[in-house]
């Protein structure tokens, strides 16, 4: 296993993504990685802000005054490690063992994080400072309940006065190998629960007592039964997922008093949240008038569906990718959620990383050399970037 060992080769992403895994970053928790972080972009020039909203703190940072400003985003908070003893090497090790990098946040997304800095070095040296601007937009609240990260960051940068012209999110879009698929979009998610209330009471007496069962059952059954759609362009056909059904009633001669079910519902550009809130709450309506028993929705949209069209922002990115990893690759909008549902609102966005295989997993890593392409890639990203907006 290799040791951790002072660099002074900027372009070089492995020394900043281990000093980066060794920040026990669990969110909300920062540990100092955007210290890290920061201290590596100003010794590159940027201009680096801190915006903590509560308890998160979060990073923008920019180099150059002009436009357009091509803006890298990602996080540096991480899911919790799980049991440490389970993992072949410590999770904040950060070791290198035979060429493979081990740790939380090796693929989600402290690598890429390290190697969008490193390709930035890359192209300053050989580019130089180009006719435009390089922005890095990294929140410390995406693992989480993501209230306190990149949305808010969005709002305080743009009242300051700051335009993003294009975005790449370092998320691990890829399932098995570098350059396997970039990110053009995402599903929206909807959140729901059903409550439905009854009346306790023996069922030797059921014209006393209100069942809540049968009717939360007949909700569900029209809400899964129903096609929501066939798909869209670049997007599969959306799902309602069932994830829980919950009465807590142990006796067989009492009839509950509530009955509870969740669901998810990850939908394409066929709909808009506010579109399936109504559907259900119009369901809702005739379950409670068969019945007559009070039905309870609480209903969130966490994100809206969002495509970004092929254009010579995808085509660049694509090109890229594939040169530097001979592979073709797919243009999808598969997976959960990211923080780009919230960029989209600002500027166009793709999503393009390392492996994601291992992500959130016990004994996550990567390969080391998929870390010093995907630098290049993003070096070479840059180039193209500024030769065709600029």
């Amino acid at each position: 296993m290799e040791d951790l060992k002072p660099t002074t080769d900027p372009t070089d992403p492995i020394p900043l993504a281990r000093k980066l895994i060794q920040a026990p970053s669990v969110t909300p928790t920062d540990a100092g990685a955007l210290d890290v972080l920061s201290g590596a972009l100003e010794a590159l020039g940027f201009k680096v802000t801190r915006y903590p909203f509560d308890e998160v703190d979060n990073l923008y940072a920019r180099l150059g005054d002009e436009g357009p400003v091509f803006c890298f985003a990602g996080h540096t908070d991480v899911v919790p490690p799980g049991p440490e003893d389970s993992w072949t090497h410590a999770p904040f090790d950060a070791a290198l063992d035979d060429g493979v990098l081990w740790g939380r946040g090796a693929s989600d997304m402290k690598g890429a994080i390290a190697a969008m800095v490193a390709g930035v070095a890359s192209f300053l040296k050989s580019e130089g400072q180009p006719k435009g601007s390089i922005a890095f937009l990294i929140t410390g609240d995406e693992e989480g309940p993501a209230v306190n990260g990149t949305k808010k960051l969005l709002e305080a940068i743009t009242e300051a006065g700051e335009t993003l012209d294009h975005c790449l999110v370092g998320e691990p879009t890829n399932p098995a190998h570098l350059g396997d698929t970039i990110k053009v979009g995402r599903r929206g998610s909807m959140n729901g629960v059903i409550t439905v209330k009854g009346r306790q009471g023996h069922v030797a007496y059921p014209e006393k007592a209100e069942n809540p069962i049968p009717p939360l059952l007949d909700l569900l059954d029209v809400l899964t039964a129903s096609t929501l759609d066939k798909g869209a362009p670049h997007f599969q056909p959306s799902n309602l997922e069932v994830t829980t059904i919950d009465v807590g009633n142990a006796p067989h001669n009492v009839i509950p008093g509530e009955a509870t079910a969740k669901f998810n519902i990850r939908f394409n550009t066929n709909h808009m949240g506010d579109d399936l809130k109504r559907w259900i709450e119009d369901e809702a309506a005739g379950v409670h008038k068969k019945h007559g028993i009070r039905i309870e929705l609480d209903l969130k949209v966490t994100g809206e569906a969002f495509l970004t069209p092929d254009g010579p922002f995808t085509d660049l990115v694509r090109d890229a990718v594939a040169a530097g990893t001979g592979r073709e690759p797919a243009l999808t909008t598969g997976g959960g959620t990211s923080d780009a549902r919230f960029i989209k609102n600002y500027c166009p966005v793709a999503e393009f990383g390392l492996v994601g295989a291992t992500m959130h997993q016990v004994d996550e890593r990567v390969d080391a050399g998929d870390v010093t392409s995907l630098a290049k890639i993003y070096a070479d990203i840059l180039t193209r970037y500024f030769k065709t907006f600029a």
